[in-house]
């Protein structure tokens, strides 16, 4: 197979659709079915099971795309290294990101970079710290923002740490010191997200045993931040969440002060490619100097 397969292997993957990978990579979607079933024809095993509302990888070819993925980060990298001999900086770096970071933090980080750098592409991808773990694993990203509640085997590049926050909907009595203890917040109803997004919640309520009321299950900030609004039930978030948060809700301090701290993983420390290097250390100075969260 040519690395012009596996690049087509690659965009069908992830688009999920012939029709959609033949866009990416300005082809016919006739010419991409061709391509796969000469692919599947040489391997002698099939890679897609095709559907009518697209295509999804067999065992065999979710088997097979972490060592084509690994073929092409490599080609990338020697391509970059290429050009930074001959004196330009070029590339691709394809950032993973959850909600907040994407939301408060990334714009500027990426409006300085391309300022530095606008010959590199930038890729990026929003989802859940699992998927961003699992992106980091299948090669999918060269970069991955990611928290330290949840990081597991990755070793993690500390950005910044900001402290949860409760916030309660307004016509919540008002605690008397104006702080939120976990004995307070014990049986009350909470506004909650997945496994995979609130775990900085999560571990916080498992560290001081706070038995609650799971009375809303939401999948993003926002969402939260609503129902909390709707007077649903009260949650728990970091600050970057609810920087700048123009909704009618209580935001109360912690006690006893919880942090989240928000770091960058790298799939392959030792292997990175000169237009990743450069935009990790790009992310590191830029929330290095740039103001305290407030």
């Amino acid at each position: 197979m040519t690395l012009f397969s596996y690049e087509i292997f690659d965009a069908v993957a992830r688009q999920g659709s012939f029709n959609k990978a033949a866009q990416q990579l300005h082809l016919t979607p006739s010419a991409i079915s061709h391509a796969i079933a000469v692919m599947e024809e040489e391997l002698g095993f099939a890679l897609f099971t095709r559907g009518k509302s697209g295509v999804t990888m067999t065992s065999y070819g979710a088997s097979l795309y972490p060592a084509i993925r690994a073929v092409l980060n490599s080609d990338e990298a020697l391509q970059q290294s290429i050009a930074r001999l001959n004196g330009l900086e070029k590339g691709k770096v394809r950032l993973g990101t959850f909600s907040s970071v994407c939301t408060h933090l990334l714009p500027g980080i990426l409006q300085s970079f391309k300022e530095q750098f606008p010959q590199i592409e930038v890729e990026i991808y929003q989802g859940t710290y699992d998927d961003v773990k699992e992106w980091l694993r299948s090669g999918q990203v060269d970069i991955g923002f990611l928290a330290s509640s949840c990081q597991e085997e990755f070793a993690l590049t500390e950005l910044l740490r900001e402290p949860l926050y409760a916030i309660l909907p307004a016509d919540w009595p008002t605690p008397p010191e104006g702080v939120m203890t976990p004995a307070l917040m014990s049986q009350k109803n909470f506004v909650v997200q997945g496994d995979a997004t609130d775990a900085d919640m999560r571990r916080f309520l498992k560290k001081y045993k706070i038995g609650v009321q799971r009375c809303c299950h939401v999948i993003d900030d926002m969402s939260n931040i609503a129902m909390v609004e709707a007077g649903i039930g009260m949650s728990i978030l970091p600050q970057l969440t609810i920087k700048d948060c123009s909704a009618h809700i209580q935001i109360l301090p912690i006690q006893p002060a919880e942090e989240r701290v928000v770091g960058l993983a790298l799939p392959r420390p030792a292997a990175m490619a000169p237009a990743v290097e450069q935009m990790f250390h790009h992310i590191v100075d830029f929330c290095k100097n740039s103001a305290p969260l407030h």
